[in-house]
């Protein structure tokens, strides 16, 4: 009895200690942050690109001064051709009433105080020759935080389209079994700087019939939204590093980064009771049990190398507020529009739905991924049925008076070889 006592005390003890660290560990972080900002492109010329963006550093906390010692930025191209003769030129350009921006560079320790908002303009040079073939421009920048969780190295990333392609000439037609046509439409690379409505204006709309359905990626009003974050910026916990090794290679939850953006959304109690109930219905022949009680994001989730360039560097969630965003898209436009996740393995699932589209119709139409799920750049379809085919003419029928060879009515075609015709 006594063995037993002690051993209930250490494992009491043995879990505090742990909530204790952890709560302490939780304190201590600061929750400053870097927002993407808005941006706007102030030049587009053929040897010169300007994007200058306004971004704030927010502190919400109400406890904690935080210091920023370092801040730097750095710029990746992404073209379809060489980059040689391009160049790129940064500047940082702090509004901290206390540490304003020096001319040579040097970065100027800062103090963010408790729920403040110090904003921060960032400009993107880029010149060279010919820079029609530049497709975007990763912004990356680099900080480091300061306080009582010590020295802690951030990140925030922006995408940047630097190429717009005509919406007139934007269209590939392809007709498919089901009695509709697809028209697959490209864009600019998608960013959060994007909207599906004004999206959809741009590039769709002028193309678009009475009776087309618009149809969406999940992935990309994800994007859009903002709903995406590179490995540098998760920081994965002791449950996401080992439940992660129980998941199938192909899954998006098979890295502790994938795993640990759904525990990041749910909660890690959900993410663990559907795992174990979701293991026990494995062993019982009912696998796909994790899916249902983890959450509808859980099947959401794009792992790096899940999307097109530069985006395939970052974990994708899923999007928020789907069945509003296609509800704004009916209100605006006109046309009927569905959000849809559809893979190369003949999945087909719609995330949401206006009441005027043909979900028959769409599923089949789309279970052989038209859009595809490689670098293709067309987020946007317009489905658009097609008439019936018109029903074949009848056989003629000659008329026994006007045609003496005919056989007469109700009777059998072939003659009775003693003369006359047979009785049907």
């Amino acid at each position: 009895m006594l063995g037993w006592l002690i051993m209930m005390l250490l494992l009491v003890g043995g879990l505090g200690g742990w909530w204790f660290d952890h709560w302490l560990r939780r304190r201590s972080q600061n929750s400053l942050h870097l927002s993407r900002g808005g941006w706007q492109m102030e030049v587009q010329e053929d040897d010169h690109y300007r994007w200058r963006g306004h971004l704030e550093w927010i502190n919400p906390s109400h406890r904690f001064e935080v210091m920023v010692p370092e801040c730097t930025v750095q710029v990746k191209l992404l073209s379809r051709y060489d980059l040689a003769g391009i160049g790129v030129k940064t500047e940082l350009i702090s509004h901290h009433p206390d540490a304003p921006t020096r001319p040579d560079g040097y970065w100027l320790a800062r103090i963010i105080k408790t729920r403040q908002r110090i904003g921060l303009e960032v400009t993107v040079d880029i010149t060279g020759g010919d820079l029609t073939g530049l497709q975007a421009a990763w912004v990356q920048l680099r900080y480091v935080t300061y306080g009582p969780g010590g020295w802690v190295p951030r990140y925030q990333h922006i995408v940047l389209p630097l190429a717009f392609p005509d919406p007139t000439r934007t269209i590939v037609s392809r007709h498919t079994p089901w009695r509709a046509e697809i028209l697959l439409i490209r864009t600019h690379l998608l960013c959060h700087l994007d909207d599906p409505v004004a999206v959809i204006k741009r590039y769709a709309q002028a193309h678009a019939l009475p009776g087309d359905m618009v149809v969406l990626g999940e992935t990309p009003v994800a994007i859009m939204q903002g709903r995406w974050r590179h490995p540098q910026q998760i920081r994965t916990g002791w449950l996401a590093r080992h439940l992660c090794t129980f998941f199938l290679p192909t899954s998006s939850l098979a890295t502790a980064c994938g795993l640990q953006s759904l525990i990041d959304l749910v909660g890690w109690p959900q993410v663990l009771g559907a795992f174990l109930v979701g293991a026990v219905a494995k062993l019982a022949g009912r696998p796909g049990v994790f899916y249902q009680l983890a959450g509808e994001q859980a099947a959401l989730i794009d792992d790096v190398t899940g999307t097109l360039p530069p985006y395939d560097q970052f974990v994708v969630l899923g999007p928020t507020r789907p069945q509003t965003v296609v509800g704004e898209i009916k209100e605006q436009t006109g046309l009927a529009a569905a959000i849809v996740d559809v893979n190369d393995l003949k999945a087909v699932r719609i995330l949401a739905a206006t009441g005027d589209v043909n979900l028959e119709l769409l599923t089949r139409v789309l279970v052989d991924n038209p859009a595809g799920n490689a670098d293709e750049q067309t987020p946007l379809l317009l489905i658009r049925p097609l008439p019936p085919e018109p029903k074949p003419p009848e056989p003629f029928t000659p008329d026994y008076a006007d045609d003496p060879s005919a056989p007469p009515p109700r009777m059998e075609d072939d003659p009775d070889p003693h003369g006359g015709w047979r009785p049907a």
